[in-house]
């Protein structure tokens, strides 16, 4: 974990590599000319006191001035460009790879939780850069100081210096406190998100059940371990910073009294002690020193967060193509996948010849869905292996595993501007002719014809039931084609007289390439040309619907345990959900 926040810390310095040596040299150009300042306010006072010229001192003064207004504003603008560019690389990078790793990681952080760390810790981490740059700057000054009053008299260097080993302990433990409060804040604030989240995507059923008070509690419940977690923080801080403000003025005033005593004694001059009094400030700037120290602190925290997703290995893809006539045939090879710590497929055998449907049946929780996503490869098995026309997936090409394969869900994410980008998503160049033809053959095409600006109507703007959303997805599927149609519960919300058409499209004669569908009714598997019945993890029973409908625990799968082992009647039979 702490390799991987290294390497993704530096990757996104890398990402502004010109802008960070630029800011870099811009805080060390304001750290130099802060440096001289004071040795040139002493030499013009000098010069006035002794009743000499000392234009040329002032105006180097005022000279010094101004260009350290310039460079703190050119310091602004760069570190903003920085923290800008640095969050939007951190977060093209985290949800580059949410979306490699696939649908297994939201269960191992939750959506809410994950929009927390690419939203608010990438933009804490994106601070880090500059903040980098920052702190580099910050300690030049103080130890820019301490040589510059060595130079003026070592006995002024010295005096300060009994001070630095406090002021070490000081910072060092304001990092380690910092970076404790800091990883609770932001791992209460992704509980708060992730449960925000799941009320937001239950919005209705809350309602429904009229427990919108109780669901706010639950949502605010961490509320109060926030306020504790930010209280800490600001305790730590304020802490240091009283500490440094009781330790920082005493360092001062014996770094004044001492050059007080040199003066009398002659061997400095007022401008001398004007110049060190200067360089003690500077010397003691433990208060920048605590705030960029913090910053820094708080963006390696939010970045340990994003590591923690990173950590999560994307599953990788070969070189290999498939046969170019290839049937399509699905094989899966002693295939074992847990969820939660729970076998859900224990050592699966199946095989879907090239060109067929095979229904996949089975009770709540049998592992239909995760079946039907390790068919296309949505998620990897742990144990065993699946072969697409004799490949294993794992050594195909992403473009040609994705081109191979086609997909629709029960509640498809219709993503896309307009309708057609929905349906289209995914082809390497959309044709309207193929997207206008797709939704034809899912039955969309009238209702999206209804929409006010037809296919080119946004999707925020068109309205739509949960059938017709299904028949987008639907379509979405029969646009891309490929060897492999994988339907997981993608019928379930259509009416009866819809699905059958859908199904006559997917299961008829005129259908190309292999089907396999995660089926929840009896009229679906009835369609089909072989059905795979689950149970226990297992392949309990292959064959064809009309088959297995004679054993009585096969018809209770569908609520029909009528005891009786008649022929199913595939209109009147009825469905069952997950």
């Amino acid at each position: 974990m702490e390799r991987t926040t290294r390497e993704l810390l530096g990757a996104a310095a890398r990402h502004s590599g010109p802008r960070c040596v630029a800011l870099c040299l811009v805080t060390a150009a304001a750290t130099g000319a802060g440096l001289l300042l004071p040795a040139a306010l002493g030499r013009a006072l000098d010069l006035l006191l002794a009743g000499e010229p000392a234009t040329r001192w002032v105006l180097t003064c005022a000279g010094l001035v101004l260009l350290l207004t310039l460079l703190d504003a050119c310091e602004t603008v760069l570190g903003g460009t920085v923290d800008a560019r640095s969050t939007a690389f951190l977060r093209r990078r985290v949800t580059g790879h949410v979306l490699a790793v696939g649908p297994r990681l939201t269960l191992r952080f939750g959506s809410g939780d994950l929009v927390a760390r690419l939203v608010g810790n990438a933009a804490q981490a994106g601070t880090s850069p500059a903040a980098r740059a920052a702190l580099l700057a910050a300690l030049a000054g103080p130890v820019g100081g301490v040589i510059a009053l060595a130079l003026i008299d070592p006995w002024l260097a010295a005096v300060f210096l009994t001070g630095a080993p406090a002021l070490t302990l000081l910072l060092r433990r304001l990092a380690r406190d910092t970076s404790a409060c800091v990883a609770d804040y932001q791992r209460v604030q992704g509980r708060i998100a992730a449960a925000l989240a799941e009320a937001v995507a239950g919005a209705r059923t809350i309602r429904a059940a009229g427990t919108a008070d109780r669901d706010t509690a639950r949502v605010l419940r961490p509320l109060p371990e926030l306020s504790r977690a930010g209280r800490r923080m600001w305790h730590v801080q304020g802490r240091a910073a009283a500490q440094a403000v009781a330790v920082a003025p005493l360092l001062h005033l014996g770094v004044v009294a001492v050059a007080g005593l040199l003066l009398a004694r002659h061997r400095l001059s007022p401008g001398d002690v004007l110049a060190a009094s200067r360089y003690a400030v500077l010397a003691t700037g433990v208060g920048v020193l605590v705030g960029r120290l913090s910053g820094l602190v708080r963006a390696r925290t939010a970045a340990d967060r994003l590591g923690e997703v990173l950590a999560h290995p994307a599953p990788a893809y070969g070189e290999r193509r498939l046969p170019p006539d290839g049937p399509g045939r699905l094989e899966l090879r002693g295939v074992t996948a847990r969820r939660g710590g729970r076998t859900v497929l224990d050592g699966v055998d199946l095989v879907v010849p090239g060109g067929t449907t095979l229904a996949v049946v089975g009770r709540s929780g049998a592992g239909k869905s995760l079946l039907a996503a390790l068919a296309g490869r949505l998620t990897d098995p742990d144990a065993g292996e699946i072969l697409l026309d004799g490949v294993p997936l794992p050594d195909l090409s992403r473009a040609e595993l994705r081109t191979a394969i086609a997909h629709a869900f029960d509640r498809p994410a219709l993503l896309g501007t307009t309708v057609g980008d929905t349906i289209g998503l995914g082809l390497p160049r959309p044709c309207p002719a193929r997207v206008r033809e797709a939704a034809r053959t899912a039955r969309a095409d009238d209702f999206v014809r209804r929409l006010p600006a037809g296919y080119a109507t946004p999707c925020a703007e068109a309205p739509h039931s949960g059938g017709e959303a299904q028949r987008l997805g639907l379509a979405r599927a029969f646009a891309r084609g490929g060897r492999l149609l994988v339907l997981d519960d993608a019928l379930s919300s259509l009416d009866t007289v819809t699905e059958h058409q859908v199904t006559e499209a997917v299961f008829g004669s005129t259908a190309t390439g292999t089907r396999l569908v995660a089926a929840h009714r009896a009229t679906t598997a009835a369609r089909a040309d072989a059905v795979a019945w689950l149970d226990g993890g297992r392949v309990r029973a292959v064959g064809t619907h009309a088959e297995l409908w004679r054993q009585r625990e096969y018809r209770s799968v569908f609520g029909a345990d009528t005891g009786t082992a008649a022929e199913p009647d595939p209109v009147d039979a009825p469905a069952v959900h997950e």
